[in-house]
């Protein structure tokens, strides 16, 4: 037995009480001293690196027009002004008058620009089709939300920032067999096509409607200015009427064979041509 523990037992009952219950406050002490460091370093050390950037949200979910199909077509959007004389000031007045529609609706001006210029190349070519720009524009936010699908943004050359490339129409569920008919060029699929860019041409059919929209020498399904210019014709064809509820609704039916669709895009035509002719 030690010196220290003789010392101990010579020390008063009453104070020997009062020095164990300070040493067990004192174990309790460095014990919870110790828990909360711990926990300190593991949330100082052991923090999880920080989330990477949300995706960009849903796009917003297009109501149907509650319409009977061939019953009507959309409202007419007649773009102001209609030629280069009428600017005024010497710009471009198809771009001034899309920047001011952009203001008031969800659409980029350059995507606005695409479909107002097809809509004034079809009244000197085919006057008696009167397919407008509201409804390319209706069938473009369907399509690929101007170019902006996935969070992508359509530039000022009227190319989005990434190629829009479809699912492959390999026959599954809810898609068509359609197999490869360009050897992968446009839409990177030797297997089966894929519908491609901005207003969603299955490459077959854009070899039929190809069209230079832009005045640079090519055809490119991928330039809205190209592709809402074919998109224009192919509605036009046969010389339908895109004012009359039967020629409207047999072209975008033929578009996408769908009523859910077509409603969709007689909504969107019918906001899109009263912003406009509301920033006239």
């Amino acid at each position: 037995m030690t010196d220290s523990a003789s010392s101990r037992r010579a020390l008063p009952r009453a104070v020997r009480a009062v020095l164990a219950v300070l040493g067990r406050g004192a174990l309790a002490l460095t014990v919870l001293l110790g828990t909360g460091l711990g926990v300190g370093l593991v949330s100082a050390l052991g923090r999880p690196a920080p989330a990477p950037q949300a995706a960009p949200p849903p796009e917003r979910e297009i109501a149907p027009a509650d319409v009977r199909p061939g019953a009507d077509a959309p409202g007419g959007a007649q773009p102001e002004p209609t030629s280069e004389e009428e600017g005024g000031d010497g710009g471009d007045p198809v771009r001034q008058w899309a920047d001011r529609v952009a203001a008031v609706v969800d659409v980029p001006s350059r995507a606005l620009v695409s479909y107002v210029r097809a809509d004034l190349a079809m009244r000197r070519r085919q006057p008696d089709c009167r397919v407008d720009w509201a409804t390319l524009a209706g069938i473009g936010r369907v399509e690929s939300n101007h170019g902006r699908y996935g969070g992508r943004r359509l530039g000022a050359d009227a190319v989005p920032s990434n190629p829009i490339i479809g699912v492959p129409l390999d026959g599954s569920e809810d898609v068509r067999a359609i197999t490869d008919t360009d050897g992968g060029a446009l839409d990177g699929d030797p297997v089966h096509d894929r519908a491609v860019g901005p207003m969603q041409f299955i490459p077959s059919t854009w070899a039929k409607w190809s069209t230079d929209g832009n005045a640079d020498g090519v055809g490119d399904p991928h330039n809205l200015d190209d592709a809402a210019m074919a998109a224009a014709r192919y509605l036009c064809a046969g010389g339908r009427d895109m004012r009359t509820g039967e020629g409207w609704w047999n072209g975008i039916l033929s578009y996408n064979n769908s009523v859910s669709y077509a409603r969709k895009v007689f909504a969107l035509a019918e906001s899109y041509a009263e912003a406009g002719q509301r920033r006239q």
